[in-house]
């Protein structure tokens, strides 16, 4: 198994407090954990605007996705808990911005609150890292495998 990696957007820093990690690496995987829309001095993003704080949080995920050399078309899979469904229809125009066809898979779930006092929406999310990001291309690894089929004289066997 790969070993974990934990991402942070460039020029951020995670306090040590913390017992979990923004988003974790795991071979050509990203685990992105749940976030609300909370700025880095701590205050809430859009208070009562859900179509605003889930804008903000898609844009940290940009920051965390590219640190991890990778972007929106590289998400497969998103999961949002919502704490009321007013205005949430305006939350699929914010993903119809940045996702294209094929979309990600998604779940909505409906809760009674969320850990931050506030937020109307928490999202988490996959990805599937490209090759290039998860220890080279493709095509590289295959030609090693070549090389390694081959015997000295350089023919197949």
């Amino acid at each position: 198994m790969a070993t974990p990696r934990m991402v942070t957007a460039a020029g951020s820093t995670w306090p040590e407090r913390y017992t979990f990690s923004p988003a974790l690496r795991v071979g050509n995987l990203l685990f992105i954990s749940g976030t609300t829309a909370v700025a880095d001095d701590g205050t809430l993003v859009a208070p009562g605007d859900i179509v605003g704080q889930t804008r903000y949080i898609y844009q940290k995920f940009a920051k965390l996705l590219a640190a991890a050399g990778a972007g929106f078309e590289h998400v497969v899979e998103t999961t949002e808990y919502v704490t009321t469904t007013e205005n949430y229809r305006g939350t699929a125009e914010v993903r119809r911005a940045l996702f294209r066809p094929p979309y990600p898979t998604a779940t909505g779930v409906i809760v009674k609150g969320l850990l931050r006092e506030g937020a109307l929406i928490e999202i988490s999310a996959v990805a599937v890292l490209p090759a290039t990001t998860a220890g080279g291309s493709s095509r590289r690894q295959a030609g090693r495998r070549d090389r390694r089929a081959r015997p000295a004289s350089g023919r197949a066997r």
